[in-house]
């Protein structure tokens, strides 16, 4: 299986060139027209501190679909006390960092980088990347950020410092994408974290034609979809 290394201009191969693990290409930048191309393409940046930028875009694809969100008896009763305040785009920079934070206490290493949250920063500045916050006692103690192209939302990352405050900063996001007529919410890459609240694994020829569906389509520079 041949990976491809990136020219100096925003392109990619088909995402279906990936070799078994879903890695595709190599190389490139994150700049904000290659980044948009990528999501548009069904493919994203992951890749560890000091190594070249990696391209995935993995078969099957995990993804929430809305109708199958799973709340515990436990977050049930977190969600109704309102023990935190949710807000929308409220500190972005502040998400990604503490999401960094934490990856990098907890498994000595972090794809997100001094470039990769810059990066995000200025798509968040054009209006593609957004973050839901928690907070309690006008300290951060949870939240997660993403990109978001027509109506599809692509999930990066998501940390917590007390118990449940990530999984209510998802809740409200699924909540608010539904509320905006969103049709898919891509996890990326399995994790137990998510696989417990309902997300699962489609086929990758399904999942690109869902973001047909939610008017995603390949493009280096779209307009922001109406998100907060």
């Amino acid at each position: 299986m041949t990976i491809y290394r990136l020219p100096d201009e925003s392109i990619f191969p088909p995402p279906q060139h990936a070799d078994p693990n879903g890695l595709l290409a190599i190389g490139g930048d994150l700049s904000p027209q290659r980044l948009l191309l990528a999501y548009s393409m069904g493919i994203f940046p992951w890749f560890n501190e000091g190594e070249p930028i990696l391209w995935w875009s993995p078969d099957p694809r995990f993804v929430l679909e809305f109708e199958n969100l799973h709340i515990s008896r436990s977050l049930g009763k977190t969600l109704r006390r309102e023990t935190f305040q949710v807000t929308f785009d409220g500190a972005f920079r502040q998400v990604v960092a503490a999401c960094a934070e934490e990856h990098r206490n907890g498994r000595g290493g972090t794809w997100i980088s001094e470039g990769m949250a810059a990066a995000y920063g200025r798509l968040h500045d054009m209006g593609f990347a957004h973050s839901v916050e928690c907070w309690v006692g006008g300290g951060l103690v949870g939240g997660l950020y993403g990109v978001c192209m027509g109506r599809c939302f692509f999930g990066e990352s998501m940390f917590h410092r007390v118990p449940d405050a990530s999984k209510v900063a998802f809740v409200h996001l699924v909540r608010r994408l539904k509320e905006r007529g969103f049709v898919l919410l891509d996890c990326q890459m399995p994790t137990p974290h998510l696989a417990s609240m309902g997300a699962g694994g489609i086929p990758r020829a399904l999942f690109l034609e869902r973001l047909r569906q939610g008017g995603v389509t390949p493009t280096a520079m779209p307009q922001p979809a109406l998100f907060p």
